[in-house]
């Protein structure tokens, strides 16, 4: 029965049981994806389902088809109402520590809760010195990412931003960066995770014609930009004012840009 307010846990299409999500309370050999429903429908699907089957082929050296994915994406959604947060988790059923069949398929567990619009900002980012495993992969079992973030506010700042070892800006620990130096969006360069809204808001503003670069950016590149955000399934920009020492200045013309841009996208039920 159809649920206005009740909220999903699937596992392979179906409620899960207590006996089924047991195994995974304290696993971390999975990966996900996040994103915002709303009207039942998700911008940049395309780029979602690229994200899960790459990530699978990774980690598990298959992945589920498409088509399974988005009918379980469907089913979860149906169970609830239309706008909601979404996560699909891929996982082993084999467990970790252990070699699996290279037979197995994996299993996608599929959650909505309560939609999410992210903070309001301005943001200040402390930089600090960190590279993820697989950086490319989006997955869980990551304790870094929480124990940067706390002692980023312990250290009065909102938040943590990764420098890899040669001092390069990568990412946030749950965001990425973009920056903007008056005329063009910079992305930075390194070894990083990419985002499905970063993604989007790339084609889209290659769409309107504005121009971007990207670019390998350290701390003394930091005075010479005109503005920062960062962004996730959130949102498409939340200003940042302040990383490590250097104020950033406002750039509010550029959030809206990112903002309209991202906008443009039309969303795609599954």
């Amino acid at each position: 029965m159809t649920s206005t307010t009740a909220f999903a846990v699937h596992r392979d299409g179906r409620a899960s049981t207590a006996a089924e999500l047991a195994p995974l309370a304290f696993a971390g050999y999975a990966h996900f994806t996040a994103a915002q429903v709303r009207g039942g429908r998700i911008r940049g699907l395309d780029l979602h389902l690229e994200r899960l089957r790459s990530a699978s082929l990774e980690l598990f050296g298959r992945a589920l088809p498409d088509a399974t994915v988005r009918s379980h994406l469907r089913t979860a959604l149906e169970a609830g109402p239309a706008d909601v947060s979404l996560t699909a988790t891929v996982h082993s059923p084999a467990g970790e520590f252990t070699v699996a069949d290279p037979d197995e398929t994996p299993a996608l567990l599929v959650r909505t809760g309560p939609p999410a619009h992210g903070p309001a900002g301005p943001l200040s980012l402390v930089p600090v010195t960190h590279e993820r495993f697989l950086p490319t992969v989006k997955h869980v079992g990551e304790p870094a990412k929480t124990h940067l973030l706390r002692r980023a506010a312990a250290q009065g700042f909102d938040d943590a931003l990764f420098l890899d070892r040669r001092g390069r800006l990568s990412e946030a620990t749950i965001w990425n960066l973009a920056f903007w130096d008056g005329t063009s969006v910079v992305w930075p360069v390194a070894d990083m995770l990419h985002g499905t809204t970063m993604g989007v808001l790339r084609r889209a503003l290659r769409r309107l014609g504005v121009p971007q670069r990207r670019q390998e950016v350290t701390a003394a590149d930091l005075p010479a930009l005109a503005g920062a955000v960062v962004m996730n399934s959130w949102t498409p920009g939340v200003p940042v004012h302040r990383i490590g020492a250097v104020e950033l200045p406002a750039a509010p013309s550029f959030v809206d840009l990112l903002h309209r841009a991202y906008a443009s996208e039309p969303p795609t039920a599954p």
